[in-house]
């Protein structure tokens, strides 16, 4: 399987698992969203998923479009928004009107897009004055038991071919900033194998790897005097990248 097939089927593996995403993928800290969005109210999710980032904006009092391809993390979405809007589409044809949103916010998903494509389009919904803000969840490595987790999750599956956390520059989009805010969440040493379950790296190695990749890693956590009681602290970092529209 060449890479670009390879990073397709990684795009495309979330579906499977919606309920066991909504249950194990970590949320966003609000100060990240504040500082994503600032006053601006009518708000686009995409590639919103099963709604770790809608969950947030809707406690902001946000008004919330969500745009997903994925037909079962939509339907996630939907049981779990009910009253919020969930269209079918994609980063790089978004079923929107030209300049109808102040913001467009992606969670977790700006790497999966193609950026050619996706950044015309993302440009051509926002109102001028507007702000696209992509955010990533993503563990604290500076964290010793966290770096030596990390080593062990490495699988045949590789990394991905597109540097995530990076947003390309635009000429209608003002140069791009950047914050981290740092959060945790709640894990034990079962949940915390099962939110790495969810990760596309692990779900889509052969099925022996992953079985023996996941049974390290609770081998692991059950030795560490910070992990191995109960529930612990996961330390996160969330990386926001903002860019305004001219």
């Amino acid at each position: 399987m060449d890479s670009e097939e390879l990073f397709a089927r990684r795009a495309a593996s979330f579906g499977s698992a919606a309920a066991d995403y909504t249950r194990h993928r970590p949320g966003y800290p609000v100060e990240a969203i504040e500082w994503a969005v600032g006053d601006r109210d009518r708000v686009l999710d995409l590639a919103a998923g099963t709604g770790k980032l809608t969950e947030s904006l809707l406690e902001l009092g946000l008004e919330v479009t969500a745009v997903e391809p994925d037909p079962a993390m939509r339907a996630e979405f939907t049981r779990l928004f009910p009253d919020v809007p969930a269209l079918d589409g994609t980063a790089e044809e978004i079923p929107l009107r030209d300049a109808s949103v102040e913001a467009v916010v992606i969670g977790q998903a700006y790497h999966w897009f193609d950026p050619a494509r996706a950044l015309p389009e993302i440009v051509r919904v926002l109102r001028p004055g507007g702000v696209l803000a992509a955010l990533w969840n993503h563990d604290d490595l500076s964290v010793p038991w966290v770096a030596g987790l990390e080593k062990l999750t490495t699988t045949t599956v590789g990394e991905l071919p597109r540097q995530p956390r990076v947003v390309p520059e635009h000429p209608q989009l003002k140069p791009p900033e950047q914050v981290q805010v740092h959060h945790s969440q709640r894990r034990t040493v079962e949940s915390m194998v099962a939110t790495l379950r969810t990760q596309s790296h692990i779900s889509q190695a052969p099925e022996e790897e992953r079985e023996a990749v996941l049974n390290q890693v609770r081998s692991y956590l059950q030795t560490h005097s910070e992990t191995s009681e109960g529930e612990f602290e996961r330390p996160l970092i969330t990386t926001v990248i903002r860019a305004f529209r001219r």
